[in-house]
């Protein structure tokens, strides 16, 4: 029961990465001529995209969602597009939350068509298509800054605060989905998801690329008294777990455990049992994140499992809202 990422990716010195570079050249070659060979959709509204430069959570589900809200009150009429990960749905499918299910769909999906319509599939392109005949004005990609099958009009960049970009080396060897350099290049915008010690890298490479940063946090989405100072046992399968378990201890939570999952994890009837077992000796109450919620399903155990988990919905607060509108209402104006 371990994060996705390798704790090298995001140590000062290892070896790992020199050893894995020809497996990481090879990675960004492949990435590279992927985009050479691809002819992109053109949508014909605008796509904005909410993607990531790294492998692993940064936050882009609440982002996107944040964004769906700001949409909507201007009087749009959004619809997302996401991969579906984790689910098993590969041509374009709109999102039924009370019909589909996080093994068929995805669980990012589901949280999504809670705020706005919402589409899965495998085809950008064909995504997108669908997302006009349903009377999209303007598209929201949850993730997909590295598929070359749609021209996106806006592509926001969220990065993590605290662990910014890692090693800085491609995948094996590090975090990054392809080359920084011709990442940079394709993205119009930073958005920085809380404080840490990757603020001063993070503002560096925004000036050497000329893009603005709109900095945001992860607040609580609903009242959280019933969380302060009583004993939790913390779990989430999401990329980054341990934000998620600061976040509860911030707000008061006193963890008496936490189980780390990999992200998207399915969870089984022996986590359940786990799980509970470790709640009950510790008169504790379990605690975990929406998308982990959703994912949860299943007789027996996992019915349990369920039902006693309590989830701490949160979102997304920009700091400069005034920013972010003034960039998206250009976008949809010059589109």
């Amino acid at each position: 029961m371990k994060p996705s990422a390798p704790p090298w990716w995001y140590a000062k010195q290892s070896i790992w990465p020199t050893l894995l570079t020809p497996a990481a050249l090879l990675w960004d070659a492949v990435t590279r001529a992927r985009w050479a060979l691809t002819k992109p959709y053109r949508s014909k509204v605008p796509v904005i995209c909410i993607g990531n430069f790294t492998a692993g959570g940064a936050g882009k589900t609440p982002v996107a969602i944040a964004i769906a809200h700001i949409l909507l009150s201007a009087g749009e009429s959004p619809i997302f597009l996401s991969r579906g990960y984790g689910g098993t749905v590969k041509e374009a499918h709109l999102v039924y939350p009370s019909l589909d299910k996080a093994q068929t769909v995805g669980d990012e999906p589901l949280l999504l068509a809670q705020v706005a319509p919402t589409i899965v599939t495998a085809d950008r392109a064909e995504g997108a298509t669908l997302a006009e005949r349903q009377g999209a004005s303007v598209i929201i990609m949850d993730d997909g800054f590295q598929n070359p099958g749609l021209i996106k009009s806006l592509s926001f960049i969220v990065i993590d605060g605290e662990l910014g970009l890692g090693n800085e080396h491609v995948i094996p060897a590090g975090p990054l989905r392809a080359n920084l350099g011709s990442q940079l290049a394709r993205a119009d915008g930073f958005i920085q998801v809380g404080k840490g010690k990757a603020e001063e890298r993070i503002s560096s490479l925004a000036q050497e690329a000329s893009l603005p940063i709109l900095r945001a946090e992860i607040v609580p989405d609903r009242e959280f008294a019933w969380l302060k100072n009583k004993p939790v046992v913390v779990f989430a399968g999401i990329g980054n777990p341990e934000k998620f378990f600061r976040l509860v201890e911030n707000l008061g939570g006193k963890i008496a455990a936490r189980f780390p999952f990999r992200d998207h994890h399915n969870y089984t009837r022996q986590d359940a049992l786990k799980l509970l077992d470790t709640a009950a000796r510790m008169d504790a109450t379990l605690v975990t994140t929406q998308k982990d919620l959703v994912r949860i399903e299943g007789v027996g155990e996992l019915q349990k499992l369920k039902a006693a988990a309590r989830a701490l919905p949160v979102s997304i607060q920009f700091n400069d809202m005034g920013k972010m509108t003034q960039m998206l209402a250009q976008t949809l104006k010059s589109s």
